[in-house]
């Protein structure tokens, strides 16, 4: 594995590499990984999916700063550069990107990347320019990498819309793959951000995955006919009665397009007709925590 701290070389090394393959009259599959570290197995399962589906393996480590509001934890935000690096290479990754805020930025950016209407919604309603960052800096990223694949987790879902949507109305000639949720044995989405949880805070994150998990078995029977409206106020009322949870917000919207669904919109597994998201921000202390489920579209639509 080569590890670059700038863009150049990095840039250089990815021409030689296509140059070779194309020289033996071979095509080239490169794959990129974005990510802020601090690695965990929900990132393994990613470079592992990856590296089965490619010939080369980039992974990038950045964390962004123009994702954070200004009260929100960018200094603070969990780095282990060194198991980082153990990680990416234990799962085969070729080439890990490692910028500085400098290299990536090395003046203040007077360019952003904004996608209208995905991000003034969940998360963008109380993270304002958050995903102008996110959007601005994965750009940047593929325009650096050129990937033919660019691999996400679900676990952020309206991040795969918004990036998604991006690349789509960019032209950007990569393939989106979204790749499922990895959780702990006892259903906690795992997170970098995890790790601030105490003890029992942790204990009471689980009520995210148990009452998701729940409101998604209920959904997929064709007997229920639970409506939005109904499955949203017993999510709120089963989160809501965790004393440590502080939420931010529950929703239920369409998937891609991330609009609300309307209250009387029937959710059980015969009645939807479309990808459906269940999506929940929720604080733990000073932890906030982002999870949910995807109900697909009736079969044979």
């Amino acid at each position: 594995m080569k590890t670059f701290t700038n863009i150049l070389p990095l840039r250089n090394e990815l021409k030689d590499a296509r140059f070779s393959a194309a020289r033996e009259g071979k095509s080239l599959r490169i794959a990129l990984v974005p990510t802020m570290g601090y690695l965990h197995e929900g990132h393994a399962s990613l470079l592992r999916k990856a590296r089965a589906e490619n010939d080369l393996v980039v992974l990038s480590i950045f964390v962004n700063p123009i994702q954070f509001g200004p009260n929100e934890d960018f200094e603070r935000y969990p780095r282990d550069p060194e198991k980082d690096l153990a990680l990416a290479e234990r799962e085969g990754v070729d080439f890990a990107f490692m910028p500085s805020v400098e290299e990536m930025y090395p003046q203040p950016t007077r360019t952003h990347i904004k996608v209208e209407g995905l991000t003034d919604v969940l998360c963008g309603a109380s993270r304002p320019g958050h995903f102008d960052g996110v959007t601005t800096v994965v750009g940047k990223l593929l325009h650096i990498v050129q990937p033919d694949r660019a691999y996400f987790g679900q676990k952020d879902a309206q991040q795969v819309a918004v990036i998604a949507q991006m690349v789509l109305d960019l032209n950007f000639d990569v393939e989106m793959i979204p790749c499922p949720i990895v959780r702990e044995a006892d259903g906690l989405a795992l997170s970098s951000r995890n790790v601030y949880l105490s003890a029992e805070e942790r204990q009471a994150a689980l009520v995210l995955s148990r009452s998701l998990l729940a409101a998604q078995a209920k959904a997929n029977t064709t007997e229920s006919r639970v409506t939005a409206g109904e499955l949203l106020t017993e999510l709120r009322d089963a989160i809501g009665a965790e004393p440590l949870a502080v939420i931010d917000y529950v929703e239920i919207a369409d998937f891609p397009g991330l609009s609300p669904l309307a209250a009387d919109e029937r959710l059980d597994a015969a009645g939807r007709r479309s990808d459906v998201l269940i999506a929940v921000a929720v604080k733990f202390g000073s932890t906030r925590l982002i999870d949910n489920v995807i109900l697909t579209k009736k079969v044979n639509d």
